[in-house]
C-alpha cells in the first residue's frame, strides 16, 4: 500500500523531506518511520532512542492529526495515509 512520510526541519535534512513508500499490510506508524529512517544512522538516532522508542520531543502526525508517539506502535497505516514527523517547534 502507498503511504507518504514527510520529515520536517532537521529530520528532513537527514532523511529527505518527502518519501513515498510501500508499506506492508499490518504495519504500524512507528515501524514505518523506523524502516524509513533505518538507512541513515544519524537520522534514526535523532528520532529514536536506544530502545527504539520515539524520543520525547518528536511530534508524530497521521493525516494531519497529532498522535501520541507512545501510541504509534499500535496505530496501523492505511492506503494513502500521510505520516508527518516533526522536531520540537519553537518560535514567536
Amino acid at each position: 500500500m502507498k503511504v507518504t512520510i514527510r520529515f520536517f526541519a532537521r529530520f528532513g535534512e537527514l532523511l529527505g523531506n518527502t518519501l513515498n513508500v510501500d508499506a506492508r499490510e499490518g504495519m504500524s506508524v512507528a515501524d514505518l518511520v523506523k524502516e524509513a529512517a533505518s538507512g541513515n544512522k544519524a537520522g534514526y538516532d535523532t528520532i529514536f532512542d536506544e530502545n527504539g522508542s520515539f524520543r520525547d520531543f518528536v511530534i508524530v502526525m497521521r493525516n494531519k492529526k497529532r498522535i501520541r508517539s507512545q501510541d504509534a506502535g499500535s496505530i496501523l497505516v492505511s492506503e494513502g495515509d500521510e505520516i508527518a514527523v516533526f522536531p520540537p517547534v519553537a518560535g514567536g
